[in-house]
This record gives structure tokens, sequence and C-alpha cells, in this order.
């Protein structure tokens, strides 16, 4: 816990935000002392969001929601007492709360400038179950992504749920000061369900429990989930411009990952329109005379 308290402390000199120390030293000792008491290893400590409005994650493997808490901590105990649950939170926080997802839960805060009187309200986000929708319909279009490379995927997907998250929480907090933030929320909260079950990821993760490092997926995927998928790809570049406009505390997608998101995606909307299909080594090939000439 003294790691993560120092970490935290050094990371708000960094940003020049040394008016938000207190509260981000007392909220991550209560967070990561809950975290080792109460949740499931691994547990990460990250500093996210922007400059102007850094937020302290602490990140672990269970997903059962944190007790909200209740008034009734003693304001006079508040600087001196760690161990006494997300009420002190609440007190160094303008906002708060905690995101759940399939494999584990993060549970954030925005540090105030100072700890307050009364404890700021907290939300718990994450885990929207989409409609159940299994049925085949008649104008579905089969779609088969050749030699996908499984590590790609996982990062593809890893990057995904980072950036769903972070522009979630961003609009959660300061929806007024990034109101593209709320804007490429909404437009993740569409397409989760499609996504999810869509996409061929119960074959990845059978190839995956086999120990392969590549995969043919075949699925069957409706006009609007591939419709859905070409919003994706602008979304994602729309992301990338908005991490380098706004400053977030998370990276903008490399090339690399450009190019197999590019690839995995854009064979759903090609295939859709009727082209064959392009294995990953082929395109790969392809991008790299293109980028050679």
């Amino acid at each position: 816990m003294q790691n993560a308290r120092r970490w935290v402390v050094d990371a708000c000199a960094d940003m020049g935000r040394d008016e938000l120390t207190e509260c981000a030293e007392l909220g991550v000792s209560e967070l990561v002392t809950n975290a080792l008491l109460h949740a499931e290893a691994p547990i990460q400590v990250r500093v996210r969001g922007t400059r102007e409005h850094p937020r302290v994650e602490v990140r672990d493997g269970s997903t059962e929601p944190p007790v909200l808490p209740t008034e009734g901590i003693d304001g006079d105990d508040l600087l001196l007492t760690f161990g006494r649950g997300l009420g002190i939170v609440a007190r160094c926080a303008t906002a708060w709360g905690a995101d759940i997802d399939d494999d584990g839960k993060v549970v954030w805060f925005t540090p105030a400038p100072e700890p307050g009187e009364t404890m700021v309200d907290g939300v718990i986000t994450g885990r929207m179950e989409g409609p159940d929708d299994d049925v085949a319909h008649p104008d579905d279009v089969t779609v088969a992504i050749a030699d996908v490379p499984l590590r790609d995927y996982q990062q593809f997907q890893r990057h995904y749920r980072e950036l769903r998250r972070e522009v979630r929480l961003l609009a959660l907090a300061h929806e007024a000061d990034y109101p593209l933030a709320k804007n490429l929320s909404d437009l993740f909260g569409t397409l989760e369900h499609d996504l999810r079950e869509g996409m061929g990821s119960d074959q990845i993760e059978l190839a995956l429990s086999a120990g392969d490092e590549v995969a043919d997926i075949e699925v069957r995927v409706h006009p609007g989930t591939v419709e859905q998928i070409a919003r994706l790809i602008e979304l994602l570049d729309l992301a990338d411009a908005f991490c380098r406009a706004e400053r977030l505390l998370s990276l903008a997608r490399t090339p690399e990952q450009q190019q197999f998101q590019g690839w995995f995606l854009g064979e759903f909307v090609r295939q859709a329109a009727g082209e064959q299909p392009v294995a990953w080594h082929d395109a790969a090939v392809t991008s790299r005379r293109s980028s050679v000439s």
C-alpha cells in the first residue's frame, strides 16, 4: 500500500497537480486496502483521465460491486485513519464509482483539491446485458476470417475495453468539459451487444484454451451488425484523435494496432458487401509493400 501511495503522489507531481496529492493519497490508500482485504488478485493502480481531470483507478479480479458508503465518518478522523471504507474516498473525490467487467472491476475516483464535509455519491457502471437475440435471420451473411493472430486479437479486445471504460468514465465525471467523450460513450453503448455476440469471440476463446497462436473463425452476422462494425472503424479513428486532442492519460493506437484492427473489422464489412476473404498474412504483406512503395 505504501508503494501505491508513493506512486500516486509522484504521478500528481509529474502532472503539476500537487494540490490533489492529499486526497489522491487518502483515496488510493482506501481502495488498495479494500482490494487487499475483500477482492482478488491481480491488483493494479493506475492514473487515467486528463491532466485537468486525472482519475485514480484500482483494479482487482473480483466482479463483486463495492458496498456504497453511508454517512457516519467523523470528519475530524478523516485525515488520520485508513481502512474506514469507501466513505473516505467519497469525501476525497469530485466523482467516484466502480466499473465492473467480466474479469474484474475498477474502482475509481477523481481527487478533489481538499477533503469535503459531505460524501459525493458513487455510481456503478459496466456489465450491461444486451438483448437476448440469437435467432437466425434469413438475410444474415456468413463471414470467414482466416489466420487471426490471437495475440493481436487479445490486444484489440483489451484496447477496446480500456477505451470504452475511459470514455464512459470521463463522460460520467466531466460531461460538460468533454462532450465528445459523451458522444463516444453513447456510441460504444449501442455497439456493445452486437460486438460481443457477433464477432466469433467464442471460437477465439476455444483456440486460446487449446494453446493455438492463430485461428480461423466463421460467423453469421446480421447486416445491422455489419453497419455497427463499420461505425466502430470510424469510431476508433475518432477516439485516436480524441486521445491526442484532449491529452488523455492513455495512448492512441499504435500503427500495428491500427493495421490489425482495420483488417479484422474490415473483413466483416468487405465480405458483407460480397468481396472475397483476405487472410491476415496476405493483408499484412500487402500493407508492408504499400508502405515501402
